[in-house]
């Protein structure tokens, strides 16, 4: 399912949005080939005197006039945490904040999703640091927490600031003691421009016996074919703001090998520590970014 990234008032609130794309996405799932996935209940069974009404089967029982109670997996089957990188190259393009809903909307959805099949969700978020870390819960609470706190990031001002995605993500890795699925929103620009600490920082959480699923969030068309107009243009480092005059045409050929030797390499290291990367356009369906999640946890499973 494909949102504007402009739209979210229409749908009243975060909250909202989010079911609207996982309902939808669970709807596609039972018509395509990845029906099997489990995504709310086991298997249904009689239901038996004196147990809790609460997961009783009421439209099932409308259609047969019997009591059935929907028998779930465990009660928390998965424990994750999402990251969520809000440093100033995630507020691009800087007229919608494009990677950075995009980010939200996605990591709302997922926490949508994971709630509904009781696995625990926690939400951090980082720039230079780690702004925001929540415990690692499963109630519906807790769930409602995350997404205020999702929605009341849409409205965060751009601050120019630095990254360090590889000081963060060491930490993260320390902090979560007990095996976790790490999903992580992020254009991976660190202003270090060490690779080797990011690389290694990756490799931290494998080390740590986490499972790793990196959403390489883009906008695909700029960022990597650099696909703007041929006139003069003014490009601002949202970081540093210093500030570049020229025409794409004096250095669209040697940035997209740059941009595209980068790519590789954070790919192919990502396959080296077994770490899932997903190229994250964010003019793409969200169902995708859904569907690699769904991919991630039935291996898991």
């Amino acid at each position: 399912m494909k949102i504007d990234l402009n739209i979210l008032k229409e749908y009243g609130n975060l909250e909202f949005l989010a079911r609207q794309l996982v309902e939808g996405f669970i709807t596609g799932l039972h018509k395509s080939p990845y029906h099997g996935f489990s995504v709310e209940f086991a298997e249904h069974r009689l239901y038996n005197t004196g147990e809790s009404t609460r997961y009783i089967d009421w439209k099932v029982f409308a259609r047969t006039d019997r009591l059935y109670t929907k028998q779930f997996e465990e009660e928390t089957n998965l424990r994750c945490q999402l990251v969520i990188d809000t440093s100033p190259s995630m507020h691009y393009p800087e007229k919608t904040k494009g990677k950075l809903r995009f980010s939200i909307i996605a990591a709302a959805a997922i926490s949508y999703l994971l709630n509904k099949q009781r696995d625990a969700t926690g939400l951090c978020t980082f720039a230079e640091k780690i702004e925001e870390n929540t415990p690692i819960r499963s109630s519906r609470n807790h769930l409602t927490k995350l997404l205020i706190i999702l929605e009341r990031l849409l409205d965060t001002p751009l601050v120019m600031r630095q990254t360090n995605v590889a000081n963060v993500l060491h930490e993260i890795a320390e902090k979560n003691h007990r095996r976790s699925l790490i999903i992580i929103f992020s254009d991976m620009f660190d202003h270090h421009e060490n690779q080797d600490e990011l690389f290694t920082a990756l490799q931290h959480l494998k080390h740590n016996q986490h499972e790793v699923l990196l959403f390489h969030v883009t906008d695909l068309p700029t960022e990597y074919d650099f696909a703007f107009d041929e006139r003069p243009w003014e490009f601002i480092d949202l970081e540093s703001g210093e500030k570049l005059k020229l025409k794409p045409s004096e250095v669209k050929e040697n940035y997209r090998q740059e941009i595209r030797k980068y790519y590789h390499e954070l790919k192919l290291k990502c396959a080296q520590y077994k770490i899932d990367f997903i190229q994250a356009d964010i003019h793409q369906d969200f169902d995708d970014i859904l569907k690699a999640y769904m991919i991630k946890r039935s291996k898991m499973s």
